[in-house]
């Protein structure tokens, strides 16, 4: 009698249970196979103050961009003086006739004392000149700072040493007063003292000259990182297969710095801002007639004891777009490192 042979085993079936249980212990299930940036969306979305932050980004910077469509529609300028244009908008004082700054239907935020300006265009444009101001200056400072502080902490020895005094200097500088004393020697290089200066070159000034002084924090930063990682096994794998230095940058320490850069630089744009509304208002780098964040604070501080409505709507909006962003750089930290999370 043939004995019966054996029959063959039935295929295991693996179950998203097995999967998941195989998984790194203190993996959370159904994360295993997304890529770092796919996570840190994830927990982005999570955060409902990072969210809502990010709309009112958005929304600042969709209003910038629109400025010239909002006020056709709208029907104002910002440099027309209606109130010497048309009678009945402004007293005998030269203040809005209506109350509250002259809000009305026709001028949804008033109009300006003296002039006449509509406020609501003057606030839209110089929204635009500010972030365009500052965003040009956050990422040409990002870009200088990333250059020269990989590069320094790649070479190391004397480059390392000569960088690392040259960014203690300029962290040493108090900024702001360099600025007002720097300014007009940098005007006076281009401009002579007779002439009015085109308001090309004085934002071109402005972006340059706070590029030359921002670097050095992130080049610092990024500087530290770069002496960390180059020790690395992969680093000293990519050397050994004789890979270039262009490409050990580039392919391997970059991609590891990714984080601190883009941290820096959301909590670097509004501290440009700030800082650029600051220097107009007291009166270096752009001017009245040029619509400008502190171009607006500084016209409104001249009429505050009469009517506070003037400093109110560039006041306010500032404030709120800086918070917006503050709060939105610190989404974005912990969305990308949540180990830092308080």
């Amino acid at each position: 009698m043939t004995p019966a042979t054996p029959s063959p085993a039935a295929p295991l079936e693996v179950t998203d249970e097995d999967s998941a249980a195989s998984a790194k212990p203190g993996t959370p299930k159904g994360t295993e196979s997304r890529s770092p940036g796919r996570l840190a969306w994830t927990r982005f979305k999570r955060d409902r103050t990072g969210v809502i932050s990010a709309f009112v980004v958005i929304f600042f910077f969709a209003i910038g961009i629109l400025a010239p469509l909002i006020a056709k529609l709208y029907g104002k300028d910002p440099y027309t003086t209606y109130g010497m244009n048309i009678p009945g908008l402004l007293n005998e004082f030269n203040f809005p006739v209506k109350p509250n700054g002259g809000i009305s239907p026709e001028y949804w935020f008033g109009v300006e004392p003296v002039l006449g300006r509509d406020v609501f265009t003057f606030l839209l444009y110089g929204i635009r000149n500010s972030l365009l101001i500052a965003t040009a200056a956050a990422l040409m400072t990002t870009l200088l700072g990333v250059v020269i502080g990989v590069t320094a902490g790649y070479l190391g020895g004397k480059t390392d040493y000569l960088v690392g005094r040259v960014i203690d200097i300029l962290l040493a500088f108090p900024q702001t007063l360099f600025f007002i004393a720097f300014w007009p020697v940098v005007l006076a290089i281009f401009v002579s003292p007779e002439e009015n200066t085109p308001v090309w070159l004085t934002v071109t000034s402005l972006i340059l000259v706070m590029t030359a002084f921002g670097w050095a924090s992130i080049a610092r930063l990024l500087r530290g990182e770069v002496l960390a990682l180059r020790e690395r096994e992969f680093v000293e794998a990519a050397k050994v297969t004789g890979a270039s230095p262009a490409r050990i940058i580039f392919k391997e320490l970059l991609p590891n710095l990714w984080t601190p850069i883009l941290i820096q630089a959301t909590l670097m744009l509004p501290a440009y801002v700030t800082a650029e509304a600051g220097l107009a208002f007291v009166g270096v780098g752009l001017t009245d007639p040029t619509p400008d964040w502190g171009v607006m604070i500084q016209n409104g501080a001249k009429y505050y004891q009469d009517d506070i409505t003037f400093m109110l709507f560039p006041g306010l909006s500032m404030v709120i777009f800086v918070v917006a962003f503050n709060l939105l750089g610190d989404s974005v930290r912990d969305a990308l490192d949540p180990k830092t999370k308080r």
